[in-house]
């Protein structure tokens, strides 16, 4: 999905720039709209107008902001007002930048502004969701319980996030340790190997022969070769952040056996939990459907419910053009059709994210499962061809011998 650069104008007359992502330039407005600006110029982001940023900052992590919720709420309840509450917690975050937007979120409120116009000035703490929750939050006077909701959000968020990397941190090592035995084979092993047979007159096999310029090439071109990885590296991660490699990627995660299952039960459990909170606020269902779709990291699902948006827009319940797509597990349509029937949407959509919370772990640990004996597989293959081709010379000169 392309990236549309944006100028605004806020409710204050200061000029906003930033990117949104968006199918086309309509819904690219409506989103720049919905950050409460007035556009003036939206155009698709390419090398010359992209923002470019080389400021180095902490990351915030999900827990960190499901903290900062909690104790708001927390707060909140106590009697403690908006923006005493906000000084309180940017002295006690530990998170630099986290600290200075809450207190520039305090700042601003003194100046008349209500907290979720004063999150927007930071996109890169309060996400969406959480300024819609807040927004919520302040209409209906709710607003600890907004926070609450999205203190649980964020802690959903973390546990699945840390499922993933957990299970990734085995395969990770493993591919790195592969690499460093193939350079060391390459540099160190093959050339004393080789070593022995200088002056000897042996015809090398054809493998041999293969490993052994591969291995002066790699002494001679190290520093190449790297760059050459480290490039490649960077040009694959541009391209999967491209609509085109967005695309393809998100082909592969619903297409691959081993991955497919996995991909699959992580959007719903997202799509289960964030629309259960969001609705659970009082969003209407097409703002949930538009902030859900924007918490997707594969983009056909993140197209998915865009198009579900419009059509729950024309009055269709949502669970048919879930359906249609093809996307969803037959659970999620039906749970959300029963939702649909009953008008207990959240208890359903709730019912439905605890479920998908545990058949997402599952199906990570049946991912590592499946990933352990192919990577033990390919390192003993690697290291088997090294080895032959080391040998073959040694074997030939071992049949010569003994023709003798």
């Amino acid at each position: 999905m392309p990236n549309f650069a944006y100028v605004g104008i806020d409710g204050a007359g200061k000029e906003k720039k930033g990117s949104v992502e968006a199918n086309d330039r309509e819904r690219a407005i409506r989103a720049v709209r919905a950050l409460g600006l007035t556009p003036v110029s939206i155009d698709e982001e390419n090398f010359l107008n992209k923002d470019i940023s080389f400021s180095i900052r902490k990351k915030t992590k999900p827990r960190d902001m499901a903290l900062f919720c909690r104790q708001f709420a927390s707060l909140l309840r106590a009697g403690v007002t908006i923006v005493e509450s906000l000084n309180m917690l940017s002295e006690s975050t530990e998170n630099k930048g986290l600290a200075k937007a809450i207190s520039g979120c305090a700042v601003s409120i003194q100046k008349g502004e209500t907290l979720g116009i004063s999150m927007r000035e930071y996109p890169e703490y309060f996400n969406g969701m959480l300024i819609s929750l807040v927004d919520a939050g302040e209409a209906s006077g709710s607003l600890d319980r907004s926070l609450e909701r999205m203190a649980v959000q964020y802690e959903k968020d973390a546990k699945l996030s840390g499922t993933v990397k957990k299970a990734m941190i085995y395969p990770i090592i493993v591919m790195i340790v592969a690499f460093g035995v193939l350079v060391l084979l390459l540099t160190v092993i093959v050339p004393q190997f080789m070593s022995m047979f200088e002056g000897m007159d042996i015809e090398m096999p054809a493998i041999t022969v293969a490993v052994v310029n591969l291995s002066n090439y790699l002494r001679s071109h190290i520093i190449f070769v790297l760059a050459m990885v480290v490039a490649a590296v960077f040009a694959l991660r541009v391209f999967k952040a491209s609509a085109r490699g967005q695309a393809i990627f998100g082909y592969i995660g619903v297409k691959i056996p081993a991955l497919a299952d996995f991909t699959v039960k992580s959007a719903a459990a997202r799509l289960a939990r964030t629309l259960s909170t969001l609705t659970g606020s009082g969003l209407q269902m097409t703002d949930a459907l538009e902030i859900t779709a924007h918490t997707m990291t594969n983009v056909l699902f993140k197209d998915a419910l865009l198009d579900a948006k419009e059509e729950v827009l024309k009055g269709i319940p949502l669970s048919e053009p879930l359906k249609r797509s093809g996307l969803f597990p037959p659970m999620v349509v039906h749970m959300i059709k029963i939702g649909e029937d009953t008008g207990d949407m959240e208890a359903m959509l709730s019912k439905l994210a605890d479920y998908y919370d545990e058949e997402v772990e599952l199906a990570t640990q049946q991912l590592l499962a499946a990933l352990e004996p192919m990577i033990i597989i390919f390192l003993a293959v690697l290291v088997c061809f090294i080895l032959y081709a080391l040998f073959s010379p040694m074997l030939a000169l071992y049949n010569g011998l003994d023709n003798l």
